[in-house]
């Protein structure tokens, strides 16, 4: 019980709470905070739907270990990350002072593929881990 509870609290609550937080902030207008440059409403997108991708792709490949390929968790977390901005364009639609944009889910599908792109390359190369000084696995 101990090890599902902390698979659960490690794993799974952050891909939980990355998804409340894109729904809460979907139901306000758009916030205008740093500095601006063209296209940064997609740039945001595909960084949190990237990094939403890439926390699926982590939860999966815990909780189900050696079930899946590095592929098909690619496609898993791609279809999840893509298909939640897809529904949350659509919540948008309904919510005051926003509006569903089309080019907006194209960035959460683009930001979807990096980001689960870069969290496999960086866990699955060759049994390598790039994150750790020695490069194996911890």
């Amino acid at each position: 019980m101990k090890t599902a509870r902390r698979t659960f609290l490690i794993y799974w609550l952050p891909v939980i709470a990355l998804c409340a937080a894109i729904v809460v902030q979907s139901n306000y207008p758009s916030p205008d905070f740093g500095p601006f440059f063209p296209l940064k409403d997609k740039v945001l997108h595909m960084a949190a739907y990237g990094i939403l991708a890439a926390l699926f792709y982590r939860a999966c490949r815990v909780t189900w270990p050696g079930r899946l390929s590095p592929a098909q968790l690619l496609a898993i977390s791609v279809c999840f990350a893509t298909l939640f901005g897809v529904s949350d364009e659509i919540h948008q639609s309904f919510v005051a002072a926003r509006q569903a944009d089309a080019m907006d889910g194209v960035a959460d599908f683009a930001g979807s593929v990096l980001g689960a792109l870069a969290y496999m390359g960086l866990t699955s190369r060759g049994g390598r881990c790039f994150l750790s000084r020695t490069g194996r696995r911890r």
